[in-house]
């Protein structure tokens, strides 16, 4: 199993959504770098199961622990270690889908290709592996701030209800943080919330769209032809659970444009040479060009839901399956901090390749 992300900057996720204990640990982190879990604890609040009625009920505070690495508040330069103990588990609840695979969730995929796998909850398909994810990411995040580049996304869809324009330019974590769906459109964000609590009480769920920024990110990022810089953010974002598109700048819409109006033309502004336009999304021929970077992110509804579904069990046996257990209706307002995090973590390691940034 691959759960290591990064060349220099790299993760090795760990644990299962009930066993004791999920983390990350971090290797190829600068020295130097004051770090503290005061620093790593607020993007895993944000992401956190049980913080409103539109997340699952699952009580867990995600409190983190820095167990190496980290000596009078400074990185060391060496390994950090930094875990969350899981306090609210209840693997008894999955014991029905022991023997019945979800549809459209990957119980089936990961009996079949390991011969095995953690019933309760998922294990490893869980969102709950993303814990190592944020932690590292606001890891990063202390390298980027070296740089001025911040990144911020929001929701910007549920199921159809999508919000209106957004200023990528201005937008920040406060605007996003208004309400419990985290988008930063007031008016789309109140039916937003009244389609998750219908669908909830219906014990259904929906799907959405996140999109993120970043910006001050320097010209210059970015490894061709493989490691090109939007192949490097795609690879990141569709490893996260429930996704299923990325498209970046123009993305799917720039199909329908002629060349003529899609290019970004050049101009000089304060000794720099800037775009008018940016369809590109920041990025043109797999490296950052200094614009912003802006790309949106697919998250398709959550499998396991608790209204009756016709499936068959392992043996093919004809059931009806409730499923039991605690799960989000939505899971786009906790995928904001998610997916900061794996730009996080893409950025800071494509700043660590290219040297002459240090």
């Amino acid at each position: 199993m691959s759960s290591t992300f990064g060349t220099i900057f790299k993760i090795t996720t760990f644990g299962e959504s009930h066993c004791k204990s999920v983390g990350v640990v971090v290797d190829g982190c600068p020295s130097g770098i004051e770090l503290s879990e005061e620093d790593i604890q607020p993007q895993l609040t944000r992401r956190r199961p049980g913080q409103s009625a539109l997340s699952t009920p699952r009580d867990e505070k995600d409190s983190v622990i820095i167990l190496s690495g980290v000596e009078n508040g400074l990185t060391l330069g060496t390994p950090i270690a930094m875990i969350v103990n899981n306090r609210d588990q209840k693997p008894g609840d999955y014991s029905e889908m022991a023997d019945i695979p979800r549809p459209s969730h990957a119980d089936f995929t990961y009996q079949t290709k390991y011969g095995i796998r953690a019933s309760s909850g998922g294990g490893r398909s869980s969102a709950r592996e993303t814990i190592g994810r944020v932690a590292a990411g606001a890891l990063a995040q202390k390298i980027l701030d070296k740089y001025g580049i911040e990144i911020v996304a929001y929701v910007d869809s549920v199921g159809d209800v999508k919000s209106g324009s957004v200023d990528l330019k201005s937008i920040t974590r406060e605007n996003v943080e208004t309400n419990a769906v985290r988008c930063p459109d007031i008016k789309a964000a109140d039916k937003m919330i009244t389609y998750i609590e219908e669908l909830k009480e219906l014990k259904d769920s929906v799907g959405g769209v996140v999109t993120c920024v970043c910006r001050n990110v320097p010209a210059g990022l970015g490894e061709p032809v493989f490691d090109k810089l939007e192949a490097s953010l795609a690879q990141a974002m569709l490893s996260i659970p429930a996704t299923k598109g990325f498209e970046i700048g123009s993305g799917f819409e720039g199909t329908k444009m002629r060349g003529s109006i899609h290019n970004d033309p050049f101009l000089m502004t304060d000794g720099k040479l800037r775009t008018s336009s940016n369809n590109s999304g920041g990025i043109q021929g797999g490296i950052s060009n200094g614009e912003d970077i802006f790309f949106r992110v697919a998250f398709k509804p959550p499998a396991t839901i608790g209204m009756e579904q016709k499936t068959v069990t392992f043996k093919g046996e004809n059931v009806t399956l409730s499923a039991k257990g605690r799960h989000d209706p939505c899971v786009v307002p906790r995928a904001v901090p998610i997916v900061e995090s794996m730009a996080s973590l893409v950025i800071a390691d494509m700043i660590l390749r290219q040297k002459r940034f240090l």
